[in-house]
This record gives C-alpha cells, structure tokens and sequence, in this order.
C-alpha cells in the first residue's frame, strides 16, 4: 500500500509537471513558426522551422536597451533594500525600547497597505521634484519593498547573540565593523532569500514602471505590453518576443539555483 501512494504521487506530480509546463511549451513551439503554421495548429511542432522571428522581434522589441534597463534598476533597487533593511533591522533588533517595538510594528502594518491607494499622490509628489525616472523608481522599490525585508532580517537577527557584538566591541571594533565584518556575514542566508523575492518582484513588476517611467527607460515588461498590442496579430513575432523576456529570468535561475535552494533550507532551519 506504501509503495501504491508513492506511485500515485509520483503520477499526480508528473501530471502537475506537465499542466505547468504546456504554456510554455506553446510559447516556444509557436515562436518557431510561421504564421501561416500557427492559424493551422498550435499544438503540432514547426514546419518549417523558422528562427527569423526572433531577430525582428529581438529588434522591434529593442531588447537590449529594455533589458538593460531591467537590469540596473533591479540590481540598484535591491543592493539598497539589502543595505539599508539589513541595518535598518540591527538598529532595531538590538535596541530593545518601546521606540524600536512601535517603529518595527509600523513596518510590518505598511506591508498592509496596496499599492493602488498611494499611487496617485506617490507619483505625483516624484512628478514635482522631476524624479518619473528610474532614479525615482528605485527610491519607491527601496520604500516599497524594505519593510518585508526588515521583518526577515530581524526575525534571523533574533537567533544572533548579542554576545557576538560584545566581544567585536571588546577586541576594539565600532558599531560599523561589528555590523558589516560580523553580523552581516551571518546574515549571508536570509540575504540571498530577501534578494530573490526583491529580484522576482521588481524585475516583473509593470504597474510601478508604468506610471514612472518614461518610453526611453521602459523595462522588459512595459515593452512587452507594448509589443503585444502593436503584434496581436502577429503571433510569430509576439509569442518569439515573449519566449525572449523570460530568457534572462531563466538563465539567472540556472546560475543561482544553488544559492536559491541553499538560502531558503537556511532560512527555514533557523
């Protein structure tokens, strides 16, 4: 009976596996097709095989300039979520007050708070000092996304001793040594989780892009929303374009999928 429920799980996963995997399948399979071979099955492989789609789209979909400037504004913004929540937490954690108690408390309560009911005001206060660009962005994103990150990283800071920080302090360190050459360090696997869950978040965001940025720093998402409404015809161009926006996040799961695996079992141990 035991070996009967490890059957029928691991048929039930495959079968999961295989419901997961069919849109991408039709995304690939129909990016290599003509159009005249997608209006006649989209189920069937290509043939002919074509691979001009993904050049025309490579370039309507100037996917150099969006990619790169998906690339430096999530890179930025999570360099300074990590920084600035990872002292933020310290301060807090070892500062044992009602103070820090009431502060900590108004991060997690503004993870409450949707985007939609700020985002009018938020964008028009940034129009005002001429900041609807991706310097602008990054400054909401480290708003946006430090108070999830301050609650994870002063959860793990709790499991930290504060006897680490007094013998840095004996041996003669500054707060700023103890910080970055002891504690942070430690911190090493709840940092690689806040920077997955910022790089997910960020680099598929579209709602905040759109009300900031303008078309010369649109990212993948904004141009792909816009591709997609100048090809809806085209579906060889515009199913090529999308298997090429979810290029960079497959090839960044490939190089990390070590660090992502061990940062979430480390997490969780702790």
């Amino acid at each position: 009976m035991h070996k009967t429920s490890k059957w029928l799980l691991g048929i039930f996963g495959l079968l999961i596996g295989l419901i997961w995997l069919f849109p991408f399948y039709l995304i690939i399979v129909n990016s290599f097709k003509t159009p005249k071979g997608i209006f006649a099955s989209v189920l069937k492989l290509p043939a002919p095989l074509t691979t001009a789609n993904y050049g025309d789209s490579f370039r309507a979909l100037n996917f150099l300039g969006s990619l790169t400037n998906s690339f430096i504004i999530t890179v930025a913004g999570v360099l300074l979520i990590i920084l600035a929540s990872s002292m933020g937490a310290y301060a807090l954690q070892r500062n044992h007050s009602k103070l820090s108690g009431f502060i900590l408390m108004l991060f997690i309560s503004a993870m409450l708070i949707p985007f939609q009911s700020v985002m009018i005001p938020l964008t028009a206060m940034f129009g005002k000092v001429h900041m609807l660009n991706m310097v602008g962005l990054v400054i909401m994103y480290l708003g946006f996304q430090c108070s999830l990150s301050i609650f994870l990283y002063q959860g793990t800071l709790n499991s930290i001793p504060v006897a680490m920080d007094e013998a840095a302090e004996i041996e003669g360190a500054s707060k700023w040594q103890t910080f970055f050459k002891v504690i942070f360090p430690m911190l090493s696997p709840i940092t690689v989780t806040v920077a997955i869950l910022n790089i997910i978040a960020i680099w598929n965001d579209y709602l905040l892009p759109s009300l900031v940025l303008p078309q010369s720093q649109y990212t993948i998402p904004l141009q792909m929303f816009n591709f997609f409404g100048e090809y809806t015809k085209q579906w060889h161009l515009a199913l090529a374009g999308l298997a090429l926006s979810i290029l960079p996040v497959i090839i960044f799961y490939l190089f990390a999928q070590r660090y992502i695996i061990k940062g979430v079992t480390d997490g969780a141990v702790k």
